[in-house]
């Protein structure tokens, strides 16, 4: 038997990315799978191949994502698991960033995803316990430039699963986050093609090496079994180590095209 048998399971942003791999991993051990995101036709395909059903639902909608839920536990009879994987990357520096560009963010990044977890959890209070994961970021801990829209809205919601976790903990709702470093994913691929950036992060990685999505989905796992069932109110960092260091500066680039010449045309 899988380690989720029997269970059912919302995976918001499931199309994609971290959401996918969680998706498949979960449906692997054995759970009923709800993937959700706002194209209809992409969730609609990847819950087909999963054999799962796919629900369009704009995060930053809460009666979207209300009636997700509701419409998940109408069809399985309860919820088990809720993972938020939903987002989107942007990087501004304070001196541009406009009201619109930081409202979109937090709108997505953290209202949004406290929508969803206000939402999951309840459901699953109901069902008489469950787990709850939401995806952050090692950016929420360790500074960069150009990202105090992003990484302040991750560092809110690593906030709000500790407030989640003291409210639902009495109806034996776990609800925990992943810190994730710098992994690629359709979202990030961009980054993946510089070869210097790629170099600078892993001098900054004490495991010297990037992650992928399935350390994310294995992660994930783990907080959503019972092998995790005394864990709530954390943040799992799956970053290599990497937030024991700092983020790469300017001068990261410049010292290191002193030594690799050979990356500077990446």
């Amino acid at each position: 038997m899988g380690k989720l048998e029997g269970r059912s399971a919302i995976v918001i942003g499931g199309h994609s990315g971290f959401g996918l791999a969680v998706a498949e991993t979960f449906v692997a051990e054995g759970a009923a799978v709800t993937v959700a995101g706002r194209r209809t036709e992409v969730v609609a395909a990847v819950a087909e191949r999963l054999g799962g059903t796919g629900v369009a639902c704009d995060i930053t909608d809460d009666d979207q994502v209300a009636s997700l839920v509701t419409d998940h536990v109408a069809r399985h009879g309860g919820l088990d698991i809720g993972v938020n994987s939903a987002g989107y990357e942007q990087s501004t520096p304070f001196r541009e960033l406009t009201a619109d560009k930081l409202r979109a963010m937090v709108d997505v990044q953290l209202v949004g995803a406290m929508f969803a977890m206000r939402h999951c959890c309840n459901a699953m209070a109901d069902s008489g316990g469950g787990a709850f994961v939401s995806m952050s970021s090692l950016t929420a801990h360790n500074p960069m430039g150009g990202l105090a829209a992003y990484a302040s809205a991750k560092a809110g919601l690593e906030y709000a699963t500790q407030i989640a976790a003291v409210e639902y903990g009495p109806d034996r709702v776990r609800v925990n986050a992943i810190g994730a470093h710098l992994i690629e994913t359709p979202m990030t691929a961009g980054h993946f093609q510089n070869p210097m950036l790629h170099e600078v992060m892993n001098r900054e990685t004490p495991l010297g090496f990037p992650g992928t999505v399935d350390d994310i989905a294995r992660a994930t796992l783990f907080l959503c079994s019972d092998d995790a069932g005394y864990i709530s109110g954390q943040t799992l960092m799956v970053d290599g180590a990497a937030s024991t260091q700092r983020l790469p500066r300017p001068q990261d680039f410049a010292d290191l095209m002193q030594l690799r010449p050979d990356l500077a045309g990446g």
